[in-house]
């Protein structure tokens, strides 16, 4: 290690001012990628920059920045660089915890930061076995040693503390593990992978299914490994006629089969082999689903029209179709339907979509439900590394907690006879936050000095 520390490219990654200098770079991109809208329409960055700056974002892949092959160089500087201090720094913190610390000297106790000394009463066999069990009493746990200045008692709580700070750099590399894992510009660039990673979007249509998506980035379509089939799409509407909220029903099928039904909704995705879809639009279609039954034969029919298009429906003996529509901007609320029988007039009525309606024809009742046709818009992700991303948050909190609320605590107890009397020399010290162990310590050394139990 010490002819590594003479190499300057060692020390470089070594220093603690090149993780500065990252951290800063990353902070600036990251600001930069908050105020740029990421993975957006082509034309808007032309529309809101310009094509010279538009252009420019392209170049150096702005637009999909925390993909791009700059910042995932730079994460990839910053691992090596907190791999490369710790390498350089853990060596000494664990050969300082493993040392013999009943091998300290007079001059190195001396050195401590807290000392208390007193004139012990008792013989130095009895005062070293009353502070032993004092101290087991108190909740530390002694080690000793009889040395030629007499007998020396050590001490200490937390020593794993001095490790936290080597826990965050973990957490941090075990954060940016799952990031690259999860970066669509890793999958691609590196791995070669595309559909390993990815983001993307794909609108499906009701009553039909696909089994690709296309990237956010780069317009290319990966392949799921299962179809996704859009059964119903559902919107709420406020009474002004704005879009309250929609839901998509659809069902999952692998190898041809199904094997899972799910209502999709704003903020309750659906998770099937690591590959997330959300609710994020819809797309009104200009044609309708439409469903009959004629009462009291229980017969039935299903299908999608168009409007202003006549129908037959050949086992019920009746034609039907749309020839008008109500509603606001792109959203039906009411059709206008004709049905006729072969017998009398035709009935022309105003049916509310998505409600059933019945209607009294000479050939019997009709129970007529339409409903307007949708798209559902899904964006959809598959991210391998969300669980080290969580895992590392978790590492992190520990290892904070440890590093800020923690510290190794160390107490020497020198039992030493001086003529006649008997001396102890109590010193001490904790790798963080002095002051508050400087209380513990002066407490510690008065309930030591009581004499009222005696061994």
């Amino acid at each position: 290690m010490n002819d590594l520390r003479k190499n300057p490219l060692f020390a470089l990654f070594a220093s603690v001012q090149l993780a500065l200098v990252l951290l800063t770079l990353l902070g600036s991109t990251a600001i930069i990628g908050t105020i740029v809208p990421q993975n957006a329409d082509p034309a808007l960055y032309v529309h809101r920059y310009g094509p010279a700056w538009a252009h420019f974002f392209q170049l150096l892949d702005i637009d999909d920045m925390y993909n791009s092959w700059w910042f995932l160089g730079l994460l990839t500087l910053f691992c090596l660089n907190l791999v490369v201090c710790s390498a350089d720094r853990l060596p000494a913190t664990l050969r300082f915890l493993r040392r013999d610390h009943l091998a300290i000297t007079q001059d190195q106790l001396a050195s401590l930061p807290l000392q208390r000394e007193q004139v012990l009463l008792h013989s130095p066999e009895e005062e070293v076995a009353r502070l032993r069990q004092r101290l087991r009493k108190l909740g530390w746990h002694p080690q000793e040693r009889a040395r030629d200045d007499g007998v020396l008692l050590f001490a200490e709580k937390m020593p794993w503390a001095r490790l936290g700070v080597y826990v965050v750099h973990l957490s941090i590399l075990v954060i940016l593990a799952g990031a690259l894992l999860g970066s669509s510009g890793f999958a691609r660039r590196v791995l070669h992978l595309p559909g390993f990673a990815y983001k993307g979007f794909v609108m499906l249509p009701e009553g039909e299914s696909t089994d690709q998506v296309r990237a956010l980035r780069g317009n290319w379509l990966v392949d799921l490994g299962f179809s996704l089939r859009l059964d119903r799409f559902d919107m709420a509407l406020y009474d002004n006629g704005m879009p309250k909220n929609y839901r998509s029903l659809v069902t999952i099928l692998d190898q041809g089969k199904p094997v899972r039904q799910a209502a999709l909704e704003v903020n309750r995705p659906l998770k099937y082999r690591g590959v997330t879809f959300y609710q994020a639009s819809y797309q009104p279609y200009p044609d309708y689903l439409i469903s009959l039954r004629k009462l009291p034969d229980k017969i039935s029919s299903a299908g999608r029209i168009a409007p202003a298009t006549e129908y037959m429906w050949p086992e019920a003996g009746i034609r039907y179709g749309i020839v008008n529509r109500e509603g606001r901007g792109e959203i039906t609320q009411k059709v206008k339907l004709w049905l006729y029988d072969g017998q009398g007039e035709p009935s022309l009525l105003w049916l509310d979509t998505n409600r059933e309606t019945r209607i009294d024809r000479p050939a019997g009742q009709f129970a007529v439900t339409i409903k307007p046709r949708y798209a559902s818009g899904l964006q959809v992700a598959k991210d391998p590394g969300v669980g080290l991303v969580y895992a590392g948050c978790l590492l992190m909190l520990a290892g904070l907690a440890v590093a800020f609320f923690c510290a190794h605590r160390r107490i020497f107890l020198l039992v030493q006879p001086e003529g006649e009397d008997v001396r102890l020399l109590l010193a001490g010290e904790a790798h963080k936050n002095q002051t508050a162990f400087a209380a513990t310590f002066a407490q510690l050394a008065d309930e030591l000095a009581q004499t009222d139990s005696q061994p």
